[in-house]
């Protein structure tokens, strides 16, 4: 009996290594993708133009990926969010060269793309599969839509094991970037992206305000005295070409 205990004990530990092995497989794949393509937070769009088997074999693991394989929480949230980044990058491949990702018609809203068995939108993606299903703020830090106004693009994979870990740093990152928050202590004010406007609900959860939100962060708080305002969005694409 003791003898059968160990040959089952080990049957599984062998299985569930052969599991997460295959988990990590996609995790792994954008990770050497975004390290030859993605630079200073831009993406060498160029580049993958001219050899875009990477991209194309990438695109086709999403399309047959099963997230329900993976654990619920941060394991399918960061399934998600790569997802979105590589569809993005596949976009502007699809229509490049382009000056920016508006310039495609649709972009967003209605060219749809195949995604775990589904035929879903990049906004479809963004507000349903992750802004609704994970109600975390910090996830506009990491998803990158192609244009100057985002926020840098990582040239690395958001994973499952350190995915919490990934998104704190990327925030306070991002959000000590003088470029991104631009606070003017003679002035007393602070202007910020108009990602703070267009999704203020995410970053009010629980009674904070937006001005709570970014200070959590900041390595020095936006006083209270401070007037907030919005700068306009860069909508050009975050080629690393010039």
């Amino acid at each position: 009996m003791k003898l059968f205990r160990l040959a089952v004990t080990i049957l599984l530990c062998c299985n569930l290594a052969a599991f997460a092995a295959d988990d990590n497989t996609f995790f792994d794949h954008v990770d050497r993708f975004l390290e030859v393509y993605a630079h200073d937070g831009r993406v060498d769009y160029g580049a993958i133009h001219e050899n875009p088997e990477r991209l194309n074999a990438l695109a086709r693991e999403i399309a047959g990926f099963d997230p329900g394989k993976l654990p619920e929480g941060d394991p399918q949230k960061a399934f998600w969010i790569n997802a979105y980044n590589i569809l993005v990058i596949k976009g502007i491949i699809d229509h490049y060269p382009t000056d920016s990702p508006l310039s495609i018609p649709g972009f967003f809203k209605e060219i749809k793309h195949p995604v775990a068995g589904q035929m879903l939108t990049l906004d479809e993606i963004e507000h349903e599969r992750i802004r609704a299903a994970y109600g975390d703020a910090r996830i506009h830090f990491a998803l990158v839509c192609a244009a100057r106004g985002c926020p840098p693009i990582r040239n690395q994979a958001y994973r499952p094991e350190i995915l919490n870990a990934q998104l704190e740093t990327s925030t306070r990152q991002i959000l000590n970037d003088p470029a991104f928050i631009r606070i003017d202590p003679a002035k007393k004010s602070a202007a910020i992206s108009e990602i703070f406007k267009w999704f203020r609900g995410d970053f009010e959860s629980g009674g904070a305000t937006v001005r709570d939100f970014i200070n959590r962060y900041l390595t020095e708080d936006i006083p209270g005295d401070f007037t907030i305002t919005f700068y306009s969005y860069d909508w050009q694409l975050n080629d690393s070409q010039p």
